[in-house]
C-alpha cells in the first residue's frame, strides 16, 4: 500500500501478521539533507513539500523479533534501537499452567496482543521463575504438580513480591474464589473461560496504580491489608465480601477523587461498556453502610448525576 504521509513523503507500508509482530513497520529515520524544493515559480502543494529532515523508512521486523538476541544479527543500527526499545516496553507475563494445550492457547493469545510470555508447567519451577525474573503480571493455575498454585502465590506475598496475580481454577464455588483472593490473588477466573476475558483481566490488573502493590493501603481512618484481605476503620473491623473489598481498594487508591459509574464498572467489574444497571449503586450502598457506621463521619459520598467520592477530609 502506497500512501502520502503528513510530511509529504510517499511511503510503502507492507504488513504481514506473525502473531504479535508486524512483518514490516514504518519508523522514522533522520536523513542527511532535506528533500529539495521544486523549481521557483512552480506551483507547490503544501502536502508534498517539507523542509523537515525526517522521513519514514520501512524496517523488517523479523530481524528484531528475537528481542534478546539482536546483538550480532547483522541488522541496521535503527533496527537494533527498535529491538532495544521493544525489550524495554513489552509487558512480561509469567504463566504457570500444567495443561500444555491450555497454556499454548493462552500464550498465543497474549503474544498476539503484544505481551512477552514465559511458561512454567509446575508450581516449584514457576515459583523460582517468579522470584528470579520478576514479571509484570502472573497467571497461575490453582491445581499444579509439585506445588499448589495458591501456595505459590502465598509464598510470593510472604516475600513481599507484589506482582499482580490472576488465579485460574475449575473450582468456581464462592468459598473457593474467596480463598484464592485471601491467599494473595488479585483476581480469580473460573474455567472454562473466554480468552478475550482473560486478556481483559490481565490488562485491568496492569492498569492498577503502583501503590496497589503495597502491603497495606490507608486513607484517613481506613486501613486495608492486601495480604490478609482485611479492612478496618480505626479499631473497628469491617467484614467485606470480595467485590466490596475490590471496590473499597479501588476507591482508597483514588481517595478524594470523583469516580464515575463507568470507571467503576470498567475497573472493578471489568466491563468494557456501560450497561443499563444499578449494579454500582447497590454495591456502593452496602459498602457505605459497612464503612460509615453509626456515629462515624461519612466518608463515601454520592455526587448526584456524576459518581462517588471517598473523602478522607470532612
Amino acid at each position: 500500500m502506497v500512501q502520502l504521509n503528513d510530511q509529504g513523503y510517499f511511503v510503502e507500508e507492507r504488513r504481514h501478521r506473525a502473531r504479535s509482530l508486524r512483518r514490516w513497520v514504518v519508523v522514522a529515520e533522520r536523513t542527511a539533507t532535506p528533500r529539495p524544493l521544486p523549481p521557483e515559480g512552480e506551483r507547490r502543494r503544501p502536502a508534498l513539500i517539507s523542509r523537515n529532515p525526517w522521513q519514514l523508512k520501512v524496517v523488517d521486523m523479523t530481524v528484531v523479533s528475537g528481542k534478546r538476541a539482536v546483538t550480532g544479527a547483522g541488522t541496521s543500527g535503527l533496527a537494533n534501537d527498535f529491538a532495544v526499545a521493544g525489550n524495554q516496553l513489552m509487558t512480561k507475563v509469567l504463566l504457570i499452567e500444567d495443561d500444555s494445550e491450555t497454556a499454548e492457547e493462552i500464550t498465543a493469545e497474549l503474544v498476539d496482543r503484544g505481551f512477552e510470555v514465559e511458561w512454567s508447567a509446575n508450581g516449584i519451577e514457576g515459583l523460582t521463575k517468579a522470584r528470579s525474573s520478576r514479571p509484570d503480571a502472573m497467571i497461575v493455575d490453582r491445581l499444579l504438580p509439585g506445588m499448589d498454585g495458591l501456595t505459590v502465590v502465598e509464598a510470593l506475598r510472604k516475600d513481599q513480591v507484589r506482582t499482580p496475580v490472576l488465579v485460574l481454577s475449575a473450582l468456581g464455588a464462592v468459598d473457593d474464589r474467596v480463598r484464592g483472593l485471601r491467599m494473595g490473588g488479585d483476581d480469580y477466573l473460573t474455567k472454562p473461560f473466554a480468552l478475550v476475558e482473560l486478556v481483559a483481566r490481565v490488562e485491568a490488573l496492569l492498569r492498577r496504580p503502583a501503590e496497589s502493590r503495597e502491603t497495606t493501603l490507608r486513607a484517613g481512618p481506613l486501613e486495608l491489608d492486601l495480604i490478609e484481605r482485611t479492612a478496618k476503620r480505626g479499631d473497628r473491623v469491617i467484614d467485606l465480601l470480595p467485590r466490596e473489598f475490590r471496590l473499597l481498594e479501588y476507591m482508597m487508591q483514588r481517595s478524594d477523587q470523583l469516580l464515575t459509574r463507568a470507571m467503576l464498572l470498567e475497573e472493578v467489574w471489568n466491563y468494557k461498556f456501560v450497561p443499563a444497571t444499578n449494579l454500582v449503586d447497590v454495591h456502593m450502598g452496602r459498602l457505605r453502610h459497612k464503612v460509615d457506621g453509626p456515629g462515624d463521619v461519612p466518608m463515601i459520598h454520592n455526587v448526584r448525576g456524576a459518581g462517588f467520592i471517598l473523602r478522607t477530609r470532612p
